[in-house]
């Protein structure tokens, strides 16, 4: 697990910002982790739910632990590259949108839930309703039988 400073850091380094060619100041880091903390609120609001926190920022925020799975880091690395790069003039790669694009599609897939659904009965068909005026009726089978002309004994009537 990455810290939120480290994995801003992260998406600066995958559009291009190496640490060691540019200065990257605490302030690009905290807008970097503001907009990082809008996309993942809005991808819970999605139903991709991480368990990063969401709480306010303040001065620490960049060493405060991010909760990301390793496995859900590539997602936000990229996705956040993509939301800031046209921030700092810098236009992320193909291949970086195609992995944040990917890394989502992903994530997404994870996250599917089908709805919950309670049944108060077996169904008898797809679309059954009970209250149907198109389903049939149960038989009354006290009803006297129909007269085919046959006598029950066998012989004509």
């Amino acid at each position: 697990m990455s810290t939120k400073g480290e994995l801003a850091l992260y998406a600066f380094e995958e559009m291009g910002f190496g640490s060691n060619t540019f200065d990257i100041d605490p302030d690009m880091i905290s807008s970097a982790i503001r907009r990082m903390t809008s996309m993942l609120a809005d991808w819970s609001v999605k139903g991709v739910t991480l368990s990063f926190p969401l709480a306010p920022e303040d001065s620490s925020a960049s060493e405060q632990e991010s909760n990301i799975p390793d496995w859900a880091e590539e997602a936000i690395i990229t996705n956040l590259a993509v939301r800031i790069g046209p921030s700092y003039g810098k236009a992320v790669s193909a291949e970086t949108k195609v992995a944040a694009k990917n890394s989502y599609s992903t994530l997404c897939a994870i996250f599917a839930q089908p709805k919950e659904s309670q049944l108060k009965s077996m169904p008898k068909g797809a679309g059954y309703k009970s209250n149907s005026p198109f389903t049939l009726r149960p038989v009354d089978n006290n009803l006297d039988p129909v007269d085919n002309g046959v006598d029950p004994s066998g012989g004509p009537v």
